[in-house]
């Protein structure tokens, strides 16, 4: 009898020591309860702002990785420049980032039905994997439960965040930091499939003389694109990252930077690294290989450090903090 005493004093710590602290995991289907429909809703949101702005799931997509990279999958890429918080979206790795109000357009109706009970950041992780799959991404399965953080943290997002000129160590040093592997920084990738990139992070390549690991052909194409070395950060200067499957989630990415048609030198660099090209390699010859690697990567990536239990809030409005 002491001894099944025991066992089950062992098995209770664990739960008080929870209920203590207020910590919770995240978990699948979070708000069954609270919020039936959450998931729903935010799925029709996402769908209805991607079929009037397509370019909408790339940047849900991009919301997450500047949001999660940066400590903690908390929302805190979306807090306002106010009440004594500096915005991350005010720093120069924010350049080019869009369509923030649609979040709030998705926050209102998930609002309607369940006032301060879904939190912005797991509207942002929703957001990514609905947006993902609207580009003919892969299904998964996404664990929610995060709570929104009260603070910004601008003055990390500089040494949180790759730059497009950093070297590929650099680069796989700040995912593996947060549990990603060299194959999964390769998938994530691919999130380059989709979008565009401004001149004025290509035009380095370009200019005065053309990098000799860039394709000739296609270096003509983005002179056409960015056609002065100098160009216009405000004006519309761009170029897609893919001009074969533009908005579609695939491999094509792959198939690109091994023929030496990568916009960036961080996508050209996944080919002349060793240890990240050998994946590129099957990543080009697999699709399925890659969305797998790319669901598995993007999990991981949405459950990083996340504010879970008493920590944080749920903001009534993502842009500012409670009152």
């Amino acid at each position: 009898m002491a001894l099944f005493r025991s066992i089950s004093i062992f098995l209770v710590l664990p739960l008080l020591f929870q209920f203590y602290t207020g910590k919770s995991e995240l978990q699948l289907n979070y708000y069954s309860q609270s919020c039936p429909r959450a998931e729903e809703i935010i799925k029709e949101q996402v769908t209805k702002l991607y079929h009037k702005h397509g370019n909408t799931a790339v940047s849900w997509i991009r919301n997450l990785f500047h949001d999660c990279v940066v400590k903690s999958c908390d929302a805190s890429l979306l807090l306002e420049t106010a009440y004594g918080v500096e915005s991350e979206k005010a720093t120069s790795r924010s350049f080019g980032m869009r369509n923030f109000k649609y979040i709030n357009t998705i926050k209102g109706a998930v609002e309607s039905e369940c006032p301060l009970t879904v939190s912005c950041a797991d509207i942002v992780a929703l957001s990514a994997r609905d947006g993902s799959i609207l580009l003919g991404g892969p299904n998964m399965e996404m664990k929610t439960g995060r709570k929104d953080s009260k603070e910004s943290y601008s003055s990390q997002v500089e040494k949180s965040i790759p730059n497009h000129n950093d070297s590929m160590s650099i680069v796989l040093s700040t995912f593996q930091s947060i549990g990603i592997d060299t194959e999964g920084v390769v998938a994530l990738f691919g999130a380059h499939s989709v979008g565009r990139v401004h001149c004025t992070n290509i035009v380095h390549r370009l200019y005065p003389t053309v990098d000799p690991t860039m394709d000739p052909g296609y270096a003509e194409y983005l002179k056409g694109r960015c056609p002065t070395p100098y160009p216009d950060p405000t004006a519309v200067a761009y170029s897609r990252n893919d001009r074969v499957t533009t908005m579609v989630l695939d491999n094509v990415y792959y198939k690109n930077i091994l023929s030496h048609k990568g916009l960036l030198i961080v996508d050209q660099q996944l080919v002349s690294d060793p240890s990240t090209y050998p994946f590129v390699e099957k990543m080009a010859n697999d699709n399925g290989y890659f969305h797998d690697q790319f669901a598995r990567a993007l999990l991981i990536l949405s459950e990083n450090n996340p504010l879970v239990g008493n920590e944080g809030e749920i903001r009534k409005d993502c842009r500012f903090v409670n009152k």
